[in-house]
């Protein structure tokens, strides 16, 4: 079996990359990043530069992929220099907002565009993105966040979309989006603190939760929300 991590630099794809190294069934492990080639080692892996929004590289990284078992994209995007969420609408920033869209959303569907042909020689497989909880519309009790809770739920929409059309045409094929939790990672840093009784997990807890869950999946969980305890989340 064959593993691609889309966004594998992070701190839960570099720890889900590392598990799917250690697997003794798996056969081969690619991994992309963004600039920084992480430091991460092993005779199955290879590492390959990637901008997640350019649909020309997306499309030569699968002519250069082997027949897979499970994609996971572990992308996301919460903050960075020139914004960071939200807590109230006046504090929306246009380019803030398009860059959670391009990257937490356009991401996915760029990937499962060209996916299609390395997953279909597979009896099953999996096609796996990281959500989050504050993507789920019926669960938002607190506000704020435009940008990360929109790109997420458009995020939501498009995997349940997906896996409308690839229970047509790619039955064998699980397509979920996951909810890791509150992990710690560079993403999640500036806000953990804040968050009064957040249960939070280290980047390797929940990589492990998450692979046991993917490994596990079947054609028929496609569609579904799946939190880290393999709980089912509202959309």
């Amino acid at each position: 079996m064959n593993v691609l991590v889309v966004g594998g630099s992070g701190g839960i794809g570099q720890a889900l990359v590392s598990f799917f190294c250690n697997a003794v069934d798996i056969e081969t492990v690619t991994a992309t990043y963004r600039s920084n080639k992480p430091s991460l080692v092993n005779e199955k892996l290879k590492w390959v530069a990637l901008d997640v929004t350019d649909e020309e590289a997306m499309a030569e990284l699968f002519a250069s992929c082997p027949d897979l078992t499970y994609i996971i994209n572990a992308v996301g995007l919460l903050h960075a220099h020139e914004g960071k969420p939200e807590k109230t609408i006046n504090k929306l920033d246009p380019d803030f907002f398009m860059d959670n869209i391009r990257v937490n959303t356009l991401s996915t569907l760029l990937i499962a565009k060209h996916a299609k042909p390395a997953l279909k020689k597979a009896s099953r497989s999996v096609f796996a993105v990281l959500s989050a909880r504050v993507g789920s519309i019926s669960d938002n009790q607190l506000g704020g966040w435009y940008s990360y809770r929109c790109s997420k739920a458009a995020l939501n929409m498009a995997v349940k979309t997906l896996s409308v059309e690839w229970k047509r045409t790619l039955p064998n094929c699980a397509v979920v989006a996951l909810h890791p939790g509150t992990v710690t990672t560079e993403l999640s840093a500036p806000f953990v603190g804040k968050k009064s009784g957040a249960k939070l997990f280290t980047s390797a807890q929940s990589a492990g939760w998450l692979a046991d869950i993917i490994v596990d999946l079947q054609a028929e969980d496609t569609g579904r929300f799946i939190a880290f305890d393999g709980s089912d989340i509202e959309w």
